[in-house]
């Protein structure tokens, strides 16, 4: 026997469950066109160059936001914080107005979402086919964070946050407040 795990169907299937283990940020893609924004959540984000600064996101070719951000040339990346979950929901669930009555910071050419831990606005550089998916190339033209804060992290098909020694400390107090 091994010792993992693996699925007795279809490639396929043992895939989308290995890959749910691997822990990921959870960010909001977000762009602005004649039409309107458009935005959706997206965890596969990641680092690609110091030099030029870009980054990489990795959309389902079929989806709205990834023919938006072809449109406009540009997007943003924001990341989302242990306490947006909601947000995380909302803008992976189809809607009309995914940005009704979500707050957004003023002076950027996309939408950046007040809730962000972090934001990164990027010119399109390259959209590159990636199986059903479009690998978006973004130079980084503008970003920000906010210290001392926590991701949304995405793990096992679930949200969570890391354990630091406060968020420790906070579960532990709630937890002897409850006996």
């Amino acid at each position: 026997m091994s010792m993992f795990e693996k699925a007795p169907l279809r490639l396929e299937s043992s895939y989308r469950d290995a890959i749910s283990h691997f822990a990921t940020g959870v960010t909001v893609i977000t762009t602005t066109t004649e039409s309107g924004h458009a935005g959706m959540t997206a965890s596969a984000v990641t680092s690609l160059s110091l030099d030029p600064l870009q980054l990489l996101t990795c959309l389902r070719t079929e989806l709205p936001t990834r023919s938006a951000i072809e449109l406009s040339g540009r997007f943003a990346v924001n990341v989302l914080g242990a306490h947006a979950e909601d947000l995380a929901i909302k803008f992976a669930t189809p809607s009309a107005d995914k940005f009704a009555g979500v707050p957004l910071v003023g002076g950027h050419p996309v939408p950046v979402l007040r809730e962000a831990i972090a934001y990164f606005v990027c010119d399109l550089a390259a959209a590159l086919p990636g199986g059903d998916h479009t690998i978006m190339v973004g130079n980084v033209v503008d970003c920000g964070h906010r210290a001392d804060s926590q991701p949304l992290v995405h793990f096992s098909r679930q949200f969570s946050e890391i354990c630091t020694p406060a968020t420790h400390e906070r579960q532990a107090r709630q937890h002897e407040m409850s006996w």
